[in-house]
């Protein structure tokens, strides 16, 4: 969900604190304000606009219960500002005992608080994978973990969900079918869900494929070379501009499911997901609706507003290796940086900054690409992105072939971050109701 780069001034999360009004006895409001206390546990962030971001993502998915906002708060305490290796310790160990309350509450009968407890946990499991090293083996078992647990949560559910592996020439890419009991045997309406550089499968059921499935959708979530879940199996698989293909791999599984309606298929992508959404479907006449959150037609332009330069214009001797990554001293770059900077090239399968920037023009849809999307299409947009992702909204509204609608989420939504994730329930409710509306006529 999260687009990495050396500074992303569009995700100053909003951290408003809550004044409370108190109604006390008589006796009791002479005593000094500060002797008051209703608990230990603080509303307060982290000063590092990045981390800060990683806390609010996670606070968001408690309306959907993947999180719980005093726990969060509690975790945060314990972390030290802009240190990814203690984000990594604070949510793995919480993790670890939120799986064990979990498996214990199952094993004593208590179904429902088991499941509730195996989808935080695998939340936090997750949010522990997105700081931990790319090339660490423990980035791969903390999102074997993550999905493990979901897993378990969705064991037994109504949903049918089932583990989908879609043939990528010989390698398997993961993806997740949960059929809706809402159609009781009649073909129905159909969501494609695709994440982007670090969200997951779990963590897209958590944000809109819950919140479709209570809709009657059936869903189909998936995930390509690069992306999250396809590191924990394949880690030195990195991303294609092509998505078309992996795309045609979802719709023909979807298509050949009798619950399906070819009329009714729409798909989303969120953040990166976004241009692997609008990519699918500038190629395929048979998605019959597009949401893109955030509408990316250019990943190069759009990552270079992030850094504030174009790397792949550096002269070599300024460039920085894959190699030398590690010997930057944290004065010179911080550690959460250089993280995310080794990060990005492995996942582009490249050796260097500047190659990984050159490698980043390639993941474009141009204007002609554009006026083939032929379906309806919906594009998603925060305030509080950026001058460029706003750009990049506008350049597709107006080159997209077919009819677009545009809804703006603003800062007193406390939905004007990348992908809503202050708010995903009305973020759900907008690209939801839209799609209901479009699908009743169709």
């Amino acid at each position: 969900m999260h687009d990495p780069s050396l500074h992303a001034p569009h995700r100053r999360a909003f951290m408003a604190a809550a004044a409370t009004s108190l109604i006390l006895p008589v006796a009791a409001q002479d005593k000094p304000a500060s002797k008051l206390e209703r608990g230990s546990t603080r509303v307060a962030g982290f000063a590092d606009a990045e981390m800060d971001f990683q806390l609010m993502r996670q606070l968001g998915t408690a309306r959907y219960g993947g999180a719980s906002v005093g726990e969060c708060f509690a975790l945060a305490r314990r972390i030290q500002n802009g240190v990814p290796a203690s984000w990594v310790a604070a949510f793995s160990a919480a993790a670890a005992r939120q799986e064990a309350d979990a498996r214990e509450r199952e094993q004593r009968g208590h179904a429902i608080s088991a499941r509730e407890q195996y989808l935080v946990a695998c939340n936090s499991y997750r949010a522990a994978e997105y700081y931990s090293g790319v090339q660490s083996p423990e980035h791969a078992r903390l999102g074997l973990k993550s999905r493990e647990c979901f897993l378990a949560a969705l064991r037994g559910h109504d949903a049918g969900v089932e583990e989908v592996s879609l043939p990528w020439g010989a390698t398997p890419l993961p993806a997740y079918y949960v059929r809706s009991g809402a159609t009781r045997g009649r073909a129905g309406k159909t969501l494609m869900i695709i994440s982007g550089y670090d969200g997951t499968l779990e963590e897209t059921w958590l944000s809109y494929g819950r919140a479709a499935l209570e809709r009657g959708y059936h869903l189909m979530l998936f995930a390509g070379p690069g992306q999250m879940d396809t590191l924990r199996f394949h880690p030195r698989m990195a991303f294609v501009p092509e998505y078309e293909q992996i795309g045609r791999l979802a719709l023909e599984h979807v298509l050949k499911r009798p619950e399906t309606n070819p009329r009714r298929i729409a798909l989303m992508g969120i953040s990166f997901g976004g241009y692997f959404a609008t990519r699918i479907a500038a190629h395929e006449p048979r998605v019959r609706a597009l949401i893109a959150n955030s509408p990316i037609v250019d990943l190069h332009a759009y990552m270079i507003s992030f850094v504030g330069f174009d790397p792949s214009a550096m002269p070599d001797d300024k460039d920085v290796r894959l190699a030398d990554i590690d010997q930057i001293p944290d004065a010179a770059i911080p550690p959460q940086t250089r993280e995310m900077m080794r990060s990005l090239m492995v996942r582009m399968g490249q050796d260097s900054f500047k190659h990984t920037y050159q490698r980043l023009r390639e993941f474009r849809v141009d204007d002609d690409g554009l006026r083939r999307i032929r379906c309806p299409a919906l594009a998603l947009v925060g305030t509080g992105e950026g001058a460029e992702p706003l750009a990049q909204a506008e350049r597709f509204m107006h080159a997209v072939g077919g009819p677009v609608t545009r809804h703006v989420f603003t800062a007193e939504e406390g939905a004007d971050g990348h992908c809503q994730t202050g708010n995903l329930a009305y973020s759900a409710a907008v690209s939801m109701d839209w799609l209901d509306e479009l699908f009743d006529k169709a």
